[in-house]
């Protein structure tokens, strides 16, 4: 008896040993794996590529700087940075960090900086401060955003010239054929008000059409401008990169969507699975930030 349960302890101990736990894996959007050098190699070509993340996700934000770093080596420094959690009107105080002049309680007590800045995203602007590279705030300020979800878009236009500096040229396009809105409109429900479904999805278009115009307003030639956000603003290839598509359908664009899996090899999800150029597949457990 004693002779079994060694066998059975030790089958149990090597089938532990066995199992595969994976942190991450890449796919390509014909759902082959990739591994990080070969992401890196092919983001070189690209104009723009959106990282997007799921924001309390620590290990996705380990990948942004990791292929941040690898993506600035294999392009010998040409890359400009930008991000979602930074909002226009805070450009300055993100400038003045950048070149030394604000430490980081003077940044953190000037602009808006996120709970999980820090953890999450200090380690990219402090990768952008050490090799003098661009680093740019993207966003619409929220009080925007959250202006035109109870007021509408229209609310925007009696804004000062200086406000609506913060936000893309008025008026912007709100259409149900950026992919992420029709799912965004039943998400409300169908009972939900139209104009209040209307108001909500146009305070998202407000978010992504900012950003787009960010993007293409401080691109460089030769540089690739990679962008940090949610996933849901560049998702099944809408969001910001819908809008810059409308401006400028001959840049050269990639997309890193991010999912989830139970899975401990991480194959790809059998359900809500819609992919992009490139697909982070991450653990459901992995420890989040907040």
């Amino acid at each position: 008896m004693k002779n079994i349960f060694s066998i059975v302890l030790l089958a149990f101990f090597c089938s532990l040993n066995a199992q595969n736990f994976k942190a991450y894996q890449f796919y390509d959007k014909k759902g082959r794996e990739i591994s990080t050098e070969k992401l890196v190699k092919e983001l070189v070509d690209y104009d723009v590529v959106f990282f997007g993340e799921n924001h309390n996700n620590s290990i996705n934000h380990w990948l942004q700087l990791k292929v941040t770093e690898a993506l600035y080596k294999k392009k010998n420094g040409q890359l400009i940075l930008g991000a979602e959690m930074f909002e226009r009107d805070n450009q300055e105080q993100l400038n003045k960090y950048l070149n030394g002049t604000f430490d980081f309680k003077t940044l953190k007590d000037s602009a808006r900086l996120w709970n999980n800045f820090s953890t999450d995203y200090q380690p990219l602007v402090d990768f952008a401060k050490a090799k003098k590279l661009p680093f740019f705030a993207t966003n619409v300020p929220r009080r925007y955003a959250s202006q035109t979800s109870k007021e509408g878009l229209e609310s925007l236009n009696s804004l000062s010239q200086k406000d609506k500096s913060y936000i893309a040229k008025l008026p912007i396009n709100v259409t149900l054929e950026t992919p992420g809105y029709p799912e965004m409109k039943k998400m409300m429900g169908d009972h939900a008000e139209e104009m209040k479904v209307m108001n909500f999805i146009s305070a998202q278009a407000v978010k992504d059409a900012t950003m787009a115009e960010s993007i293409l307003k401080n691109m460089q030639t030769g540089k690739t401008f990679i962008h940090y956000n949610g996933n849901y603003h560049s998702k099944e290839f809408g969001g910001i990169y819908w809008f810059i598509k409308q401006k400028n359908p001959g840049l050269k664009m990639a997309v890193i969507s991010v999912f989830e899996s139970e899975d401990p090899e991480l194959k790809i999800p059998e359900k809500e699975y819609i992919p992009t150029d490139f697909n982070l597949v991450l653990p459901v457990d992995m420890t989040k930030t907040y």
